[in-house]
């Protein structure tokens, strides 16, 4: 079964949408977008996400863990606010799963075929 692959891929997107819509389209916040807001929420949501989805194509355990520790602080920051953007911190918990499902569904080494 290789669902974490798919669980991987798939909260990587969610990540994605739910960031432009955190951004760009964000209904609680109407002032102006600046770029500072740009720089911080891309690189403790965004980036972890592409860096899931990476570890999840080429099934590196490691990058999908490396991308939960990434993206928890902000998760979790946006976890305690009322809105949808709680939802980061589901995409933040499934890049977790789906890298102790990588581990899970690992052949034994002394069965590899070489």
């Amino acid at each position: 079964m290789k669902y974490w692959r798919y669980l991987g891929i798939l909260s990587s997107l969610g990540t994605i949408v739910l960031w432009l819509v955190l951004n760009f389209n964000n209904p609680y916040n109407s002032a102006s977008l600046s770029n500072d807001v740009l720089i911080r929420t891309g690189v403790f949501l965004l980036a972890p996400a592409f860096v899931a989805v990476i570890g999840s194509i080429f099934r590196k355990r490691f990058t999908m863990l490396v991308a939960f520790f990434w993206s928890l602080p902000l998760s979790i920051y946006l976890a305690m606010t009322p809105s949808i953007f709680k939802l980061f911190i589901v995409t933040s918990l499934c890049y977790l799963l789906s890298g102790i499902l990588m581990k899970c569904n690992a052949t034994p080494i002394n069965k590899r075929i070489r």
